[in-house]
């Protein structure tokens, strides 16, 4: 299963319009992805998309997240999340 390292680079970490914008580019995609904090096991990662699973995920800035997903194109999809993340989304 293809995965991707990144780091939150929005100054409140995945919170409010964050964490909206981030959902919105997951639903996106043509897989399912799923986001968890670097360390955690596989079976502890959430809906990338779920606005609700972001939120509790407890993200900050500089906090570094797994990104995973599987089938036809989630290397791409993998590619432009990490982009996502890896942008200030509160500077925009």
């Amino acid at each position: 299963m293809p995965e991707r390292e990144a780091t939150i680079a929005s100054r409140v970490g995945l919170h409010a319009r964050p964490a909206s914008l981030f959902a919105e580019a997951a639903a996106a995609q043509p897989v399912e992805v799923t986001i968890a904090m670097q360390g955690e096991p596989a079976e502890e990662a959430m809906d990338a998309a779920s606005m609700l699973s972001l939120m509790s995920l407890g993200a900050s800035h500089g906090d570094v997240v797994v990104l995973r997903a599987e089938g036809e194109g989630a290397d791409a999809a993998l590619d432009a999340l990490v982009k996502v993340l890896e942008t200030d989304l509160d500077a925009t």
